[in-house]
């Protein structure tokens, strides 16, 4: 894997197509970027609620035959990739229940920063968790609820719980869409038909061709049952903290979030690198595909022009089997080879989006070097990562942050590269709509907005990372 941070999931939620769950499996494949761990649907005739999950991509996971096992107009699903609990199936979402007043089923997106406390305190009173993932506890503290409808259940739940969540949430006959009062991450709501759709992106509208109505506000909760769609804002209101890795890194570039379309932004941050950091090269070359959208808005803007010198492999498995004679640089070989004929000779920029510990990107100035590159300087379309984020991005601990553990010049010598230069956090506010006032910044200034209570989530949030072997 690339030394990249990864996103937690993508949610979709349908209610009254009579093809639910068959729109949000292609839901799913629209947001297969934001999880490739473990795919699942839920769909509910409105007697009768059903579950399909399993590990692997949306195509792995499901077939004709298994979506067939989904009849319903209500459905909802989830692709994952964990922060919090371990890679395995019981872990995969949708996670559904059963308890006094039905059946209860959760997509959640983001992280939960006081869920140990919480899933404590229930296993106190009796509670069984089938699951190590955070997410758990909010249906264990509806189901605990004495709220007589389904939306104030909702609302008392996540009114206990402390962090990032969009979240979907569905009984036999009605879906709750949610997202936390800070709005970290994206949600949105769509119409296809007279059927009302909820998703992490915009990009699912698009695909399955249903008309973006709006974003789900911060500490918005929305029920949609037989009677329509229904409103409510049942939190403290609180200042607006969007995540701005879902502009740098996470969000399809085609996708419309935070009020602003992806690739603009994205582009705009290329821009601001060439004014801030101007490069005496050949030409500017993207690491794809995150930093291609960056990249061509730092070829504009400096007028030299711009190459695909890294041609990405899109077809590697999470796992593979390397040969004993020892390859050189194998893990970021199977994603990436540079075009020597491009390269050779040439001064070359890299554009990117992050710097995580530094692995890949060593690996990239080294093999660009190899195949002939006459110089090579690093151009990073963000600020450096100096701290952890607890709200529902898979990062290492500080320590294992290169930017907290070593100065720019350190850094460049780490990278070999010839130059180094990030966007500064001040100028990508600059070029964000409202940055300063609607974006939380914590991995790169240490401000957080919701304050980490929780002892156990500086492990939880390591993730898959504590896994991972860079070769």
């Amino acid at each position: 894997m690339l030394d990249k941070l990864h996103e937690e999931c993508g949610v979709v939620g349908v209610y009254g197509h009579p093809e639910a769950a068959n729109l949000v499996y292609l839901g799913l494949y629209a947001l297969q970027h934001r999880g490739q761990e473990s795919a699942g649907i839920v769909a509910s005739t409105h007697s009768k609620m059903r579950l399909e999950v399993g590990m692997g991509l949306v195509a792995d996971v499901f077939d004709p035959i298994r979506i067939l096992k989904l009849p319903g107009p209500l459905a909802i699903g989830h692709n994952r990739y964990s922060t919090a609990g371990k890679s395995e199936l019981v872990n995969a979402q949708p996670c559904m229940i059963n308890y006094s007043a039905g059946s209860l089923a959760l997509a959640h997106n983001g992280n939960l920063v006081n869920a140990h406390a919480i899933r404590k305190g229930l296993g106190s009173k009796g509670a069984i968790f089938q699951s190590t993932n955070d997410s758990e506890v909010i249906v264990h503290l509806m189901a605990q609820s004495k709220a007589e409808t389904f939306v104030d259940q909702a609302a008392e739940a996540l009114r206990q719980v402390s962090g990032a969540y969009s979240l979907v949430l569905m009984t036999k006959t009605e879906l709750v869409a949610a997202r936390d009062p800070h709005g970290f991450r994206p949600l949105c709501l769509g119409k296809l038909d007279g059927a009302y759709i909820v998703a992490s992106e915009t990009c699912v509208m698009d695909l399955i061709e249903a008309e973006f109505i709006r974003e789900v506000e911060p500490g918005e909760l929305i029920l949609i049952n037989d009677q329509g769609i229904q409103s409510f804002f049942p939190f403290k209101k609180v200042e607006t903290k969007h995540c701005v890795f879902e502009h740098i890194y996470f969000a399809r570039p085609d996708s419309f979030i935070f009020g602003e379309h992806v690739y603009t932004a994205r582009k705009n941050m290329g821009r601001a690198m060439a004014q801030e950091s101007p490069a005496d090269v050949d030409l500017i070359v993207p690491v794809p595909d995150s930093g291609v959208v960056s990249a061509m808005g730092f070829a504009e803007e400096s007028g030299i022009p711009f190459e695909m010198g890294l041609i990405r492999n899109h077809y590697v498995g999470r796992t593979f089997i390397e040969p004993q004679s020892q390859i050189r640089h194998f893990g970021v070989k199977l994603k990436l080879n540079p075009v020597k004929e491009i390269i050779a000779g040439k001064r070359i920029a890299i554009i990117d989006d992050s710097i995580v510990r530094g692995t890949t990107a060593r690996k990239i100035v080294k093999m660009l070097r190899d195949v002939g590159a006459k110089e090579v300087h690093l151009r990073i379309s963000a600020p450096p990562i100096l701290h952890s984020c607890f709200y529902g991005i898979d990062t290492p601990t500080k320590e294992e942050l290169i930017a907290h553990t070593h100065d720019l010049e350190e850094t460049r010598q780490y990278l070999a590269a010839d130059s180094l230069a990030y966007l500064s956090l001040e100028k990508m506010m600059e070029v964000l709509e409202n940055g300063k006032k609607k974006f939380c910044s914590a991995c790169f200034d240490g401000n957080y907005p919701v304050p980490i209570t929780d002892k156990k989530t500086d492990t939880s949030q390591m993730g898959l990372f504590a896994n991972e072997n860079f070769q």
